[in-house]
């Protein structure tokens, strides 16, 4: 049963990498749609080193039916072949049938025109995206395919549980150290040091309480909406890395086994992160 988690995180991450091979930012790039050549103004182009296209182009291209810009928020929204898609301005995250695909990248307005990653973007069709080096160029191949929503993707009781965590752990940290905490209960899930599910992976007291909220009780709180997003995010199989299983907050920490027995990985705002 571990080893099927791990084969499909790990593949659910490949899935949400998103950056292209190294190269001049800002460089315009061609990208095609079965053969056809997304040209519209503003045009297709690399922003760092990841492609980025005009969501509404795109979509046009896709069979877009309905598309609307909420100005205030600055969001777009797009009802194609049955699939809503939303992005907004400064997010890096696109959301594909209420699924949260983080990419870590920040949607972007160029010339009033909204430009997204391509990756996540194809990943609402099922299509497969193509990066050829050796002229800057992409090819999508529409595989005619629609995302499953997220109303049947996520299980309701991993969503609420996971996200009742990151809430009771991480409510006031950024969203990546949000997603990290995600990330650590979800290794452990896939490891075979712990339990094989996230109910009890939280509630694990095999060599004592493993969260500090199962015993302050501050786990059955109710999660606000970012932490909700974290936890969806952290189903799609996004990962900061997946060799973190511990986490700890050392300023106010009473008990320091982690820092004096596991290794160190990264810091996020309050929290260490440890293999």
């Amino acid at each position: 049963m571990k080893k099927i988690i791990s084969t499909v995180l790990a593949a659910m991450l490949l899935l949400t990498v998103f950056a292209m091979p190294s190269i001049a930012a800002d460089r315009l790039v061609e990208v095609r749609i079965d053969g056809e050549r997304l040209n519209f103004s503003p045009t297709t182009r690399l922003i760092g080193d990841t492609t980025y296209v005009p969501i509404y182009k795109f979509c046009t291209m896709m069979g877009v039916t309905e598309k609307s810009f909420d100005d205030a928020t600055k969001t777009a929204t797009i009802k194609c072949r049955g699939i809503e898609i939303v992005a907004q301005k400064g997010e890096k995250y696109v959301i594909l049938n209420g699924r949260y695909i983080y990419t870590g990248l920040e949607n972007v307005i160029i010339d009033s025109t909204m430009f997204v990653p391509v990756r996540p973007l194809a990943r609402a069709f099922g299509a497969e995206v193509i990066w050829h080096a050796e002229d800057y160029s992409v090819d999508v191949y529409d595989n005619g395919e629609m995302i499953e929503s997220g109303e049947t993707f996520y299980n309701a009781d991993d969503l609420l549980w996971l996200a009742r965590i990151i809430y009771a752990e991480s409510n006031t940290e950024p969203l990546e150290g949000k997603i990290a905490v995600g990330n650590v209960v979800l290794n452990r899930v896939a490891s075979d040091e712990f339990p094989n599910n996230i109910h009890d992976v939280i509630f694990d007291k095999k060599y004592g309480t493993q969260f500090t909220p199962v015993d302050n009780g501050t786990i059955y709180n109710d999660p606000n909406e970012e932490c909700i997003m974290a936890a969806k995010i952290c189903l799609e199989g996004y990962t900061l890395s997946n060799e973190i299983i511990y986490f700890i907050d050392a300023v106010h920490a009473s008990n320091m086994w982690v820092v004096n027995n596991r290794e160190f990985e990264f810091k996020i705002n309050n929290h260490d992160f440890y293999r």
